[in-house]
């Protein structure tokens, strides 16, 4: 079986699951959160295959910054799926939707909205570094 594989069948339950060799990281909030933390922690990603519920853009350079392999989305949006092509990511997806929603449902999301014009990771990393500063990401599990 596949990381990517592995990491699609380990995803039920969660938002986000990372596998590599076996090795699964699960992710229990929506969102960045998951990512912002585990880059936040220095964790070595590269390498990994990442199951998610939902890639925008902003998810989608994050993946990229950490040197994540391959990508499942239940949902893509346009903006995540160009990302990951730009930068070579293989990427598998349920349905691929123009943008990520809000939580209202009112508006595209806020991360995504945030990198919407930028092409850089780094610089896409530093926006929503900015943008998060002082939430909570203290919710990983091992």
């Amino acid at each position: 079986m596949t990381d990517l594989q592995t990491a699609k069948e380990n995803l039920a339950g969660h938002t986000l699951c990372l596998c590599k060799d076996g090795n699964c990281i699960l992710g229990e909030q929506r969102g960045i959160a998951p990512m912002m933390r585990l880059i936040a922690d220095g964790m070595d990603l590269r390498g990994y295959s990442a199951a998610d519920t939902v890639v925008g853009k902003a998810v989608a350079f994050l993946f990229v910054k950490c040197g994540i392999r391959q990508v499942f989305a239940k949902t893509l949006s346009r903006g995540g799926q160009a990302v990951l092509a730009q930068y070579a990511v293989l990427c598998e997806y349920e349905t691929l939707a123009d943008k990520v929603i809000n939580r209202a449902g009112t508006d595209m999301c806020p991360m995504e909205k945030a990198v919407w014009n930028t092409d850089n990771p780094e610089e896409a990393y530093r926006i929503l570094k900015e943008k998060t500063a002082g939430e909570s990401l203290d919710f990983m599990s091992r």
